[in-house]
């Protein structure tokens, strides 16, 4: 071939896939299924793979009628196909004619029996799942935050309900260190944070990298928690153990964060709606009985003159009707103020005023109560300062006393003038400055 010949991409690709289809035109390829996704079109894309490698595959709609069953994650199979080259993204690839099944992969099998021995210790009955917060105040969030989930996740919940208070946990979630790192971080937050619920989250990958999730202690530990846990792992067909142990199972991130909030503006709208209702409601009584205190009227009119007193009596108890039903309404759309007054108050731009005011009022009170201990520690230093200084020896110096020690290495107090003899020198130490002096006569008197 000539070397200088200059091949577009589209070229190089094309005479690829003539060189592989022409070379394999059939093989047959063993190993275990992963990454298993069929989009509308009917079709099965997967990778096939072993402990070393990994090739991609398509099994096209039209082949999967001669399959004795589906394909599902983690098959050990034996492909029959061809390898051929996508030219627009210029993966090589087997296209798969025909799949004989050989069982369950190493990691699919240990998946099933984990969940089998986990489930007959009931570890997954529903009755012992805690009931969740319908008005979450603060979310604990254990998730990697490099990850695209966790920001879909506090986008969602934040919009959703403005007031709520997130805490985000940073862990690994996925490789050999995951799963203690999450039993870890549940630890913390039932010891230390303690939200009213936490939320396990992450995106979507293969069984590979969501097998943290599908660890022994992450299990024992979801359930060991005083705080309800939600898994929020993968997309919706993924499922791992720790779907089963949590207290909600949510199909994808986004999910778990529409699950645990309300909406604000849908209940806003609620709120609205039943304070129309009731507003109408009332009318319709009021109106109601209008008709019925006129039809009365009306019937009484033709009465003889006694019956007057009873019109007057009549008139009176429809007004105090109209005035109680008034007064009910006014009392209604009270209540409704107030809840939407409570509403208002639980805004982060309120708490955070309030906050603020709080953190004012406290900086005074320390400021002015640091004052004041310096002011009591500077007169008790003075007070100690005078009383050290009225019992000095430096003081008694002053009066006109001495200390008389001797001049050896190690100098000792004299006290007594049987302690020195003639000729001996001393030290004298006085009120300011010192002597040197030698004895020339002792009394012992």
């Amino acid at each position: 071939m000539d070397d200088r010949k200059i091949f577009t991409v589209s070229q190089l690709n094309s005479a690829l896939r003539s060189l592989l289809e022409s070379k394999f035109p059939f093989i047959r390829v063993a190993g275990e299924i992963s990454n298993l996704h069929r989009p509308y079109s009917g079709h099965n894309y997967f990778t096939l793979k072993d402990s070393g490698a990994q090739i991609k595959a398509v099994l096209f709609k039209t082949q999967q009628r001669y399959l004795s069953r589906p394909v599902k994650e983690g098959d050990q199979v034996v492909c029959r196909g061809r390898i051929s080259v996508y030219e627009p993204r210029g993966d090589y690839q087997l296209i798969v004619d025909t799949v004989e099944f050989q069982g369950a992969g190493a990691l699919q099998q240990a998946y099933e029996q984990l969940k089998r021995k986990l489930a007959l210790e009931g570890l997954f009955d529903e009755h012992t799942k805690r009931p969740l917060p319908r008005f979450p105040e603060h979310i604990g969030l254990i998730t990697s935050p490099q990850g695209a989930a966790v920001h879909d996740f506090i986008r969602i919940a934040t919009r959703r309900w403005p007031q709520l208070r997130i805490s985000v946990y940073p862990v690994a979630v996925q490789g050999t260190t995951a799963a203690s790192e999450i039993i870890q971080a549940l630890s913390e937050m039932n010891m230390q944070v303690r939200p009213d619920v936490i939320v396990l989250c992450r995106g979507g990958g293969s069984i590979e990298d969501l097998w943290c999730f599908n660890d022994e202690g992450l299990a024992r530990s979801i359930r060991a928690s005083n705080i309800p846990v939600v898994s929020g792992v993968g997309h919706e067909i993924d499922f791992t153990i720790a779907d089963f142990a949590a207290d909600l199972r949510a199909p994808t991130p986004s999910g778990a964060a529409e699950l645990l909030t309300p909406d604000m503006q849908t209940l806003q709208n609620q709120l609205s709606n039943l304070q129309a209702r009731l507003a109408r409601s009332l009318s319709q009584q009021v109106r109601s009985m209008e008709q019925r205190i006129t039809l009365f009227k009306q019937r009484l009119g033709s009465m003889e003159r006694p019956l007057d007193q009873l019109s007057l009596r009549l008139d009176h108890l429809s007004a105090r009707l109209q005035s109680g039903l008034k007064q009910r309404l006014t009392q209604q759309q009270q209540r409704v103020e107030s809840a939407m007054l409570k509403l208002t108050r639980q805004s982060p731009a309120h708490r955070l005023e309030i906050a603020e005011q709080r953190l004012e009022a406290l900086s005074g009170r320390l400021q002015q109560s640091m004052r004041q201990t310096l002011q009591e520690e500077e007169d008790r230093l003075g007070r100690a300062a005078g009383i050290l200084h009225a019992v000095s020896p430096l003081a008694t110096l002053g009066r006109g006393y001495a200390i008389i020690r001797t001049t050896t290495k190690r100098p000792r107090l004299i006290r007594r003038a049987s302690e020195l003899k003639k000729g001996a020198k001393v030290e004298a130490m006085l009120g300011e400055g010192r002597l040197i002096c030698q004895v020339e006569e002792i009394d012992e008197t």
